[in-house]
């Protein structure tokens, strides 16, 4: 019968030993290190921007990146029809064939902004009851979202944001992986 307890170190070299991880603990090990360094150096650059770009997108309107507009108001009853309203927001431009990119009603406020697929990314606000051009000029925001979705590099390219939230999935799976191994040591 032995005196020391077995919580206490013995001088027996046999009793010291740890048994060693298995071979594919340590692999795995290795390439989580690879792979948690470089996916961290991508993945933090693409969630800077990311992050970067959705703030200024909360505070488009307090940077001077969408135009303040007041609507006369109204709701749809009595409103002019949207080809109408596209027609009158398409002879406030410079060059009245150029295409319409996008139509956002808004009736509560009873407006319409007209956006145009052309290089300045022009907007026109119509009043929709009475057609009143409220506001012609561009929607310096517009850069700024497609940045955030990483549509700016192409419309491929807006993979590039999931890109960067499975680097964040990778970046927690081999972290996690990292901070257990030393627990199969010993």
């Amino acid at each position: 019968m032995s005196l020391i307890p077995d919580s206490m170190p013995s001088n027996d070299p046999a009793r010291n030993r740890r048994t060693p991880p298995p071979r594919w603990v340590l692999d795995v090990s290795k390439y989580s290190r690879h792979v948690h360094t470089w996916g961290g150096v991508l993945t933090a650059l693409l969630v800077t921007v990311i992050g970067v770009s959705g703030i200024m997108l909360n505070h488009k309107r307090g940077l001077g990146l969408m135009p303040e507009v007041e609507g006369p108001g109204g709701g749809l009853v009595g409103a002019l029809s949207l080809e109408a309203l596209g027609d009158v927001a398409r002879a406030a431009l410079a060059d009245p064939d150029t295409p319409i990119d996008r139509m956002d009603v808004r009736p509560d406020d009873g407006l319409i902004k007209v956006r145009f697929d052309d290089p300045d990314v022009t907007e026109v606000t119509v009043a929709l009851h009475d057609g009143a051009i409220l506001h012609v000029g561009p929607r310096r925001d517009v850069f700024m979202e497609k940045l955030h979705s990483g549509e700016i590099l192409g419309d491929g390219w807006i993979l590039l944001s999931d890109a960067a939230a499975v680097g964040l999935i990778v970046l927690l799976a081999t972290g996690f992986w990292l901070w257990l191994m030393p627990r199969f040591r010993g």
